[in-house]
């Protein structure tokens, strides 16, 4: 009888333990976006070129973002410096060239201190039409005139 509580105590201190541990872990900053994909969809060459990624820190922790980088100079990424509290929303604001025509896809990658995602990628896409006419005449070289 003694052996059967002995090996129940030890049992329930080690599930008491693996419980504080996990309680441990889970401390600290999380963020939390509402997308991770912006779609710009068909924009005009020259377009409205910022969007935002909004998010929330759902830790317990203040969240703090030290680095926002676009994966190539067309895509610049403005996050907040100061740190997010517990349960306060902060944004992320995009803004891409959209004075490049073709396909949209690139990447911003966020460094923090969230202990879900301290490396998260978030995404643009869509698809800038071709520039515009620019109404200037064309050097004609040696096409024959009028005069």
């Amino acid at each position: 009888m003694k052996k059967l509580l002995l090996s129940f105590g030890v049992v329930f201190m080690a599930v008491l333990g693996l419980n504080s541990v996990n309680a441990q872990i889970e401390k600290g900053a999380k963020i939390e976006f509402n997308k991770e994909v912006h779609d710009y969809g068909n924009i005009k060459y020259g377009g409205e070129p910022y969007c935002s990624f909004e998010f929330k820190n759902t830790g317990d922790e203040p969240l703090i973002i030290s680095n926002a980088k676009g994966s190539c100079g067309c895509t610049v990424p403005e996050w907040p410096k100061e740190p997010i509290a517990p349960g306060a929303k902060g944004s992320i604001r995009v803004k891409y060239d959209t004075n490049r025509p073709g396909p949209i896809n690139k990447s911003v990658t966020i460094t923090s201190n969230a202990i879900n995602e301290p490396n998260k990628v978030i995404r643009i896409k869509g698809e800038v039409g071709p520039a515009p006419e620019s109404g200037m005449p064309v050097n004609n070289a040696g096409a024959p005139t009028n005069n």
